[in-house]
């Protein structure tokens, strides 16, 4: 068996996406993702804007090690945010290599 450690990174999203789908309709007192999906888009929207602006901070500050804790963070509530919105991980990952090897200016 694979070690996680050494799996590709979108493996990693993959399994903690499914943990969060399987929390859809968890009990929210004993799940922190239960728990947002109860609050809504509303609440998980502003959850990982929050994450989004926590990790700006750490990036400006250059805490190298507080960057990746808010990182980890922000992926965590992006990954319950596409989950409200019945956005699969591998939507995304077709989106960006749809995009990849376009300019900036080209995509935009």
């Amino acid at each position: 068996m694979t070690d996680r450690l050494e799996a590709p990174p979108s493996a990693v999203i993959d399994r903690l996406f499914a943990v969060i789908e399987s929390r859809r309709h968890a009990d929210p007192a004993t799940s922190h993702t239960a728990k947002l999906f109860a609050k809504g888009t509303r609440k998980i929207a502003q959850k990982a804007g929050e994450e989004a602006v926590e990790l700006v901070i750490e990036a400006v500050r250059g805490k190298r090690e507080r960057i990746v804790e808010e990182s980890a963070d922000l992926m965590y509530h992006l990954l319950v945010l596409w989950a409200d919105a019945h956005v699969r991980p591998q939507e995304v990952w077709e989106e960006l290599a749809r995009r990849e090897g376009m300019s900036g200016i080209a995509e935009k």
